[in-house]
């Protein structure tokens, strides 16, 4: 069982963050070989506004906008956000002079990391929910008492919604770094 626990969701999850980083510094070579590494400067503002566009599952998801399928926009919002994380780590490259872009690039790593954790422990509940609640009504039990027995059960996969009030306040508090960082360099830009 736990050989198919860390095949199922630990080794996608290093997965996708590996394949970030390696997605990362491909791109950093490839525009320092042919010398473009100014267009790193460039894929920032790209990055950030595919990142904005992410939030539209966020606007969603609160009732903010009426439009679309929380679903798709779910997975749009992964994909908007990871490819956009890649961007803006380019972006940062290895060139870091200040304190800022350094802690906005740990928030940025620190909130991928979240949201992919998430992302995986939220599918393992409602997968072992519902097979639980399979097995249940192939033994002949009424819905009524599937319910009761899988009382607990749901009770988890309702907690394990609660992780994005830890991933909110990642994301906010990297959205202040980047912030910050974008008005320090139209502040002290030349």
């Amino acid at each position: 069982m736990k050989h198919s626990l860390v095949l199922r969701y630990v080794v996608p999850f290093i997965q996708w963050y590996a394949l970030m980083i390696l997605i990362t510094i491909g791109i950093d070579y490839i525009l320092h070989y042919y010398q473009l590494a100014g267009v790193g400067r460039y894929l920032g503002y790209v990055g950030t506004f595919l990142l904005l566009i992410s939030f539209i599952y966020s606007l969603r998801k609160r009732k903010m906008i009426k439009s679309g399928s929380p679903k798709k926009l779910l997975i749009l919002h992964e994909y908007l956000a990871w490819g956009g994380s890649i961007l803006l780590l380019v972006h940062a490259g290895i060139h870091f002079n200040a304190i800022l872009p350094w802690l906005a690039v740990v928030m940025l790593l620190i909130n991928v990391a979240s949201g992919l954790v998430g992302k995986f422990l939220l599918r393992r509940s409602f997968e072992r929910l519902k097979a639980n609640r399979q097995v249940l009504m192939e033994r002949g039990l009424e819905k009524e008492a599937v319910d009761k027995k899988l009382f607990f059960d749901s009770i988890m996969v309702d907690a394990m919604k609660q992780w994005r009030t830890i991933h909110l306040p990642i994301a906010l508090v990297f959205g202040l770094f980047s912030l910050l960082h974008i008005i320090t360099v139209f502040m002290f830009s030349k």
